[in-house]
């Protein structure tokens, strides 16, 4: 016997109260509370994993450790970024933006598994919408089963009946389960369909893809304990307005989380960006001003990135700070500390700055390349191209050391560049004779400037 109970849950942390509320003293957000009827089951829990109650403890020592064989999704940054592929009875989430390319991305996966059979469940998409979407990819999977349903009882039935090898489900907001009478997309349905998709996953060792809408704030809707339950968070990044996606990996119990993939979105779907670094530099026929080179990390990947810097006067007296894929404040901190340090006026000049590419970089290591940029626009001289820079800035005027500068060495001399300039505090226990490029050591903002720009004046 089904008993019925009305309850109020914030639909953004996923809070209960038994009244409405104007603020979630949970979260603090405001009117997020939506009322919802559930239906509580007396005869048992089906959404949580079935535990045996004859289970007795065990020392750790007589627990045998698993080496299972991981699934190769024939994609290469995404085999890295989970640490070799796919393990068995795993649930994924990938979450993203609004035709970021979640969907392009699962569908790739499911028909690179040509030996594996794949259940594809759309929620969102009739079953020609998704053959119009895999005509266009360069992959066939005779395997790939295509399903059009919501209702997780239904779903449950067809994994039982066709015991696939991959199960792909898109999205996780469209699903609902008839235990529970609210709208799917709720809390509580996110909640409690989650949780089957992991006991189904637990008990058969079939690895589930899930893919999650985001907020406007860029968190996956729904409850956060469906963030908790799951073994690897994927995060899908990039511009609509530029070709590169960048998937992140924000938990991954079976793996590091420092990876990172990039992706080049094309007609014919998203294709693996084996060497960021040579697109993410323009191959210029001539010396340009305010362009300069910095070698940077993200996660445990060095690229090199360009970036690029406007110094103009003021048109309407207040000087303007704009910047693209830098923190527009980062931006203020530096400028202050040209003008306080090494004697710059800048004060009634307009700087924009541009990270090439669409990337967001948040590195501090890339703070002495910005600074470059900005004193070769103003000074309307060019840097050389086949010079980088790896340093950080701090408050005083100091050039800091940055970590791995190992890894940005290299990364720039094998992309030809013959100049990098690093923190002269960097250069302990750095053996320099390993590396065939010329390494400037500066310590200070000015010798920056004496050793870049000889003979320029302000």
């Amino acid at each position: 016997m089904a008993k019925t109970r009305s309850v109020y849950v914030c639909q953004n942390c996923g809070a209960e109260a038994v009244k409405w509320l104007g603020k979630c003293p949970a979260c603090g957000e405001w009117n997020t509370y939506v009322e919802e009827r559930i239906a509580k089951d007396t005869s048992g829990r089906p959404g949580l994993v079935a535990v045996s109650r004859n289970a007795t403890p065990k020392p750790l020592r007589e627990i045998e450790s698993s080496s299972e064989q991981r699934i190769d999704t024939h994609i290469g940054e995404v085999n890295r970024i989970l640490g070799g592929g796919l393990v068995p009875g795993s649930i994924v989430l990938l979450g993203g933006e609004p035709g970021i390319g979640k969907s392009t991305l699962a569908l790739q996966m499911a028909l690179g598994l040509h030996d594996t059979q794949v259940l594809y469940i759309s929620g969102e998409e009739s079953a020609k919408q998704v053959k119009i979407r895999a005509d266009r990819l360069s992959r066939v999977n005779q395997d790939c089963l295509i399903l059009n349903e919501t209702l997780l009882e239904n779903i449950l039935t067809q994994l039982e009946n066709v015991n696939p090898g991959l199960v792909v489900i898109d999205s996780i907001q469209t699903l609902y389960t008839d235990s529970i009478e609210s709208s799917p997309g709720s809390v509580a349905q996110i909640r409690e369909t989650a949780a089957a998709l992991l006991r189904y996953a637990k008990t058969s060792g079939v690895p589930v893809i899930i893919i999650g809408h985001i907020t406007k704030d860029g968190s996956i809707a729904g409850p956060k304990v469906l963030e908790h339950i799951v073994d690897v968070v994927l995060q899908f990044e990039g511009d609509q307005n530029y070709m590169y996606r960048i998937l992140r990996s924000g938990k991954n119990r079976f793996g590091s989380t420092s990876e990172i993939g990039i992706f080049e979105m094309r007609g014919t779907g998203l294709v693996e960006v084996t060497n960021p670094s040579e697109i993410l530099l323009s191959h210029r026929d001539e010396a340009l001003s305010g362009v300069a080179v910095a070698a940077t990390i993200d996660g445990i990947r060095p690229f090199l990135i360009e970036t690029q810097a406007l110094v103009s006067t003021a048109a309407y007296g207040t000087p303007q700070r704009a910047t693209t894929g830098f923190d527009n404040r980062r931006l203020n901190m530096l400028l202050a500390v040209l003008e306080k340090r090494a004697g710059f006026r800048l004060n009634q000049k307009d700087v924009f700055i541009n990270i090439a590419g669409g990337l967001k970089v948040s590195d501090p290591a890339i703070d002495l390349a910005l600074i470059a940029g900005v004193l070769s626009s103003a000074f309307d001289t060019a840097i050389s191209s086949t010079t980088c820079f790896a340093a950080e800035v701090g408050l005083s005027g100091e050039i800091r050391p940055v970590s791995r500068l190992e890894q940005r060495i290299a990364e720039a001399q094998k992309l030809g560049m013959e100049r990098i300039y690093v923190s002269k505090y960097n250069l302990k226990g750095l053996n320099v004779k390993n590396f065939h490029i010329d390494i400037v050591a500066v310590g200070r903002i000015e010798e920056l400037v004496r050793s870049l720009f000889r003979g320029t004046r302000d």
